[in-house]
């Protein structure tokens, strides 16, 4: 299988610091906003990178559940493999692609995790489903079979007919960021690329070289 020759070239936008908000958040909710509108799909997924105390990275796709002024939130099983990574190693690195619009967004920050009110919150929006399955996986464990899962929704969905309560061991997660990049696609690979780094509780601005 030959890769050599797959590409494309981008070309249906440009991205200027001078137009970057000064607060990279404040760009990111503006970008996010206009993958939403365009209808990209999986607008909110993003790909999140840890790193375990055996000093290896690993990363998955999860989806964000909130922007605010603090930061990006996700919600997860802390005894995932994830979650125990940020136990011992509590920074993350984030990426959000949407090819539809040729942008790519970086994050990178420490982690800290929501306060159990807030999970308590969000964990009541959940459907019903959902929040069954949130006791069912204990997830990242190895198991015998998938009939281990359904065994174990249907005994949780008898104990809570009605009213789920959140697990102990499932909550969210705020990634605060102290190093964003913003990457839009141009013509012969010369793309726009705008990072900001935090310095003193300041944001300071730049553009880098593709």
């Amino acid at each position: 299988m030959d890769l050599h020759n797959i590409r494309e070239d981008y070309s249906k936008q440009e991205l200027s610091e001078h137009e970057c908000n000064a607060n990279p958040i404040v760009q990111f909710e503006y970008w996010l906003k206009a993958a939403i509108h365009a209808k990209v799909n999986e607008p909110t997924a993003m790909n999140i990178a840890t790193v375990g105390t055996d000093g290896k990275p690993s990363n998955r796709v999860v989806l964000l559940k909130e922007v605010n002024s603090e930061g990006f939130v996700f919600f997860t099983n802390y005894l995932s493999r994830k979650g125990r990574s940020l136990e011992e190693n509590p920074f993350a690195a984030l990426t959000f692609f949407w090819p539809e619009l040729e942008r790519q967004v970086r994050v990178e920050g420490c982690v800290s995790r929501l306060s159990p009110e807030a999970s308590d919150e969000y964990f009541e929006s959940r459907p019903y489903t959902s929040r069954i399955g949130a006791w069912a996986s204990e997830q990242s464990q190895v198991i015998e079979s998938k009939s281990v899962l359904v065994k174990r929704a249907a005994a949780i969905g008898l104990k809570h007919p009605l009213h789920v309560p959140r697990p102990p061991h499932w909550g969210g997660y705020v990634v605060i960021p102290n190093y964003m990049e913003f990457w839009q696609g141009r013509p012969s690979r010369l793309h726009d690329r705008i990072c900001y780094r935090q310095e003193n509780g300041v944001w300071l601005k730049a553009r880098l070289a593709p």
